[in-house]
């Protein structure tokens, strides 16, 4: 069976795109890219791909924001709407 590719993180493209570099989580939005956990770097080579990914990764999101003509000072809170639904338990 040959090995899935992983498809390239690409900044602000969608709101499902995830990259993980060790305990740290990159998650993709359309307005926003949240980052979780955190990443242990050592002096090995390990650390060395992993620190070569995340400067990558975030090359990619400070070119993507530097190619947006009128990025305002700063993006508001996204609010998700709201629904009340019946609770099923009560």
């Amino acid at each position: 069976m040959p090995a899935r590719v992983k498809p390239a993180f690409i900044p602000f493209a969608d709101d499902a795109g995830v990259q993980t570099l060790g305990d740290l989580t990159l998650e993709n939005g359309t307005a926003r890219i949240a980052l979780h956990g955190s990443l242990d770097l050592a002096r090995d080579r390990e650390s060395l791909e992993r620190a070569r990914a995340l400067a990558k990764t975030l090359a990619a999101i400070v070119a993507a924001l530097e190619g947006e003509a009128d990025l305002p000072e700063r993006a508001d809170e996204v609010r998700a709407a709201t629904q009340a639904v019946e609770n099923p338990f009560g």
